[in-house]
């Protein structure tokens, strides 16, 4: 009879492991090198990528490197020890985890690379934003802005960039000066917040109002950049109105300023669907099989996968967000997660 009633619960408990998607750890564990939490971006982040796993099987953990190299090279090393099923990183220095990512791959932990591409070394995965793609958003809205101004594109522009490291910025500059080339009468003053810190980008616009007083439209490239722009912006006696204001990423924090007649535009990062693509293709960076190039549906966004010389590589476009459209849910600076659940791409 004992035999009989093991034998029982062995089929009773592998039934539920087969049919029952809600064991999660069945799959295995996935840890999450997040750069920072003082961002609004990587809080969510984390909620994203551990809400949309769960939903694929996999358990996620996290570790806050706090914005430091040192500490992030270590956690890397530490979680290599403990052989997970996947590592997703957030590199707080894109050179400087190189070998970290090597030594995980060497190890066979397969390295997903999260919001933040690393093109100087092979990872298995990689979601970001279409960057450049924001930048040129960015651009489109800074010619209606100026326009609607001056009567034509015309005017002065302080582009607030984040760290000059981070190819996220770097790209968006690259989409928003290469578009805005179109309009010569259209001079753009660039300088870069290190760290991406709010502090340095409160520091630029008070210099910079002070040194050109002209200026029509400050573009930061992240919304929390913009909170500081603001808080110069009223210590020199402005109000909402009189200097536009634009940013990228689509933080709470920017999509208030909207509401308050701060800013002007915000062209959302597509924080859900970049965390949705995680996991709709970690079955198969967990299990080392073929990711194919092609478009791909993520929470209804057409995003493209790419074989690059870094690895699969899937691109996700952003949108602008203004007045008319800022409480629209899917966005997810108004924190309202998507209710539908992702599935793994087979």
């Amino acid at each position: 009879m004992k035999k009989i009633l093991l034998a029982v619960f062995g089929i009773l408990a592998l039934a539920f492991a087969t049919l029952t998607p809600a064991f999660a750890q069945s799959k295995g564990t996935v840890y999450y090198l997040v750069p920072t939490l003082l961002d609004e971006f990587q809080t969510g982040s984390v909620s994203a990528l551990e809400m949309f796993l769960k939903q694929v099987g996999y358990e996620m953990k996290t570790l806050n490197a706090d914005n430091k190299t040192d500490a992030q090279q270590s956690q890397m090393n530490d979680v290599i020890a403990l052989k997970p099923s996947a590592i997703i990183l957030a590199a707080v220095d894109f050179n400087a985890l190189k070998p970290s990512i090597e030594a995980a791959r060497a190890a066979g932990i397969p390295v997903v690379e999260f919001d933040r591409q690393i093109t100087s070394t092979p990872s298995d995965f990689t979601s970001v934003a279409g960057t450049v793609e924001i930048g040129q958003i960015a651009a489109d809205q800074a010619e209606k802005l100026l326009k609607a101004k001056h009567g034509s594109v015309k005017g002065k522009i302080l582009q607030v960039l984040g760290d000059p490291g981070d190819p996220y910025t770097l790209d968006i500059q690259k989409g928003f000066e290469e578009k805005m080339k179109a309009f010569p009468d259209v001079k753009i003053i660039s300088v870069p917040a290190m760290q991406w810190a709010a502090d340095a980008a409160g520091t630029i616009v008070n210099d910079q109002m002070l040194a050109n007083p002209d200026i029509d439209l400050i573009f930061s490239h992240a919304a929390h950049l913009s909170v500081a722009a603001v808080a110069s912006l009223e210590a020199a006696g402005k109000k909402p109105g009189d200097v536009m204001l634009m940013s990228s990423n689509g933080a709470p924090v920017g999509l208030d300023l909207i509401r308050k007649g701060w800013l002007n535009v915000e062209v959302e990062q597509p924080l859900y669907a970049q965390a949705a693509a995680v996991a709709m293709f970690m079955d198969k960076v967990v299990n080392k099989q073929e990711i194919k190039p092609g478009e791909y549906d993520v929470l209804g966004l057409k995003s493209i996968v790419t074989i690059e010389a870094w690895g699969p590589n899937i691109k996700i476009p952003g949108a602008a967000i203004t007045k008319e459209n800022v409480d629209n849910p899917a966005f997810w600076g108004n924190l309202k997660p998507p209710s539908g659940t992702v599935k793994p791409v087979e």
